[in-house]
């Protein structure tokens, strides 16, 4: 029953208000957990940064070095890295904050869908900076690097590279997830696994693509975006496939208990 004026009932306003309450307390935490991980690796800002650009140095002549071009740059630039860090570092809690809030409205199944699924794509996340890192830095590197000119000396600037590698390390880590999309929109119902074995052409395409505008113009690091890309949808595709009919297995049994 409407209230005056046609207004909703109070006490329809009182669980928006709740919701809203926790969503901010959530919200809080996870800004408050970035804020300790920043407070505890500031001092180490400079060595944070020399480790980070360490796959550039090591392909730098002897005689040359990163510089900075703006003034605030040598004191900005490793903070810069260690916020973006904090929040990387703070992944896991952030998630946990979001199931916390949302787990109350979701039923069984979907409950033992996203927990697996938060985990996984987590680590795939993280899978995908460590892969940057440990292996297409050092080759991207050391080519642009060696076809350099002779006459002309490689001195990067310290902001130019942060933002170069940040964008490689959202790339790849966004491009690791490709398995837990193929899950989602097969278990779903969004799409079939047999629909999406039959795109596959358009698939490896599309990887090509994306790499293509998520990484700088030389081949190689479009290519080690790509492979992965597709290989991860081949993984997708065999996960969804033993994941299916357990879920399916569940929604059948929800349903001849009522």
């Amino acid at each position: 029953m409407d209230g005056p004026n046609g207004s909703p009932p109070r006490d329809a306003e009182q669980p928006l208000i709740s919701h809203l309450v926790e969503l901010r307390s959530r919200l809080l935490k996870s800004i408050a957990a970035v804020f300790l991980v920043f407070l505890g690796l500031s001092p180490y800002a400079s060595e944070i940064y020399a480790y980070l650009a360490g796959p550039l140095t090591v392909h730098l002549p002897p005689s040359t070095s990163m510089i900075a071009i703006d003034v605030a740059s040598p004191f900005f630039t490793p903070f810069k890295l260690v916020l973006v860090l904090s929040i990387f570092l703070s992944v896991p809690l952030i998630l946990y904050q979001l199931w916390a809030f949302v787990a109350p409205g979701l039923y069984r199944h979907e409950k033992r869908l996203i927990v697996p699924l938060l985990l996984s794509s987590t680590l795939l996340f993280y899978a995908g900076i460590a892969f940057a890192y440990f292996v297409v830095f050092p080759l991207i590197f050391g080519f642009l690097t060696a076809i350099g000119p002779q006459n002309v000396a490689v001195m990067t600037d310290i902001s130019r590279y942060l933002d170069f590698v940040l964008t490689l390390f959202f790339a790849f880590g966004l491009s690791f997830e490709v398995p837990i999309a193929t899950i989602i929109l097969v278990s779903t119902g969004v799409v079939s696994r047999e629909s999406l074995a039959e795109k596959r052409p358009y698939v490896i395409v599309g990887a090509f693509v994306v790499g293509m505008f998520l990484t700088p113009p030389d081949v190689i690091s479009q290519t080690l975006l790509a492979v992965p890309i597709w290989i991860l949808f081949e993984l997708g595709l065999v996960f969804s496939r033993l994941f299916v009919p357990r879920q399916a297995d569940e929604r059948s049994g929800e349903s001849q208990n009522t």
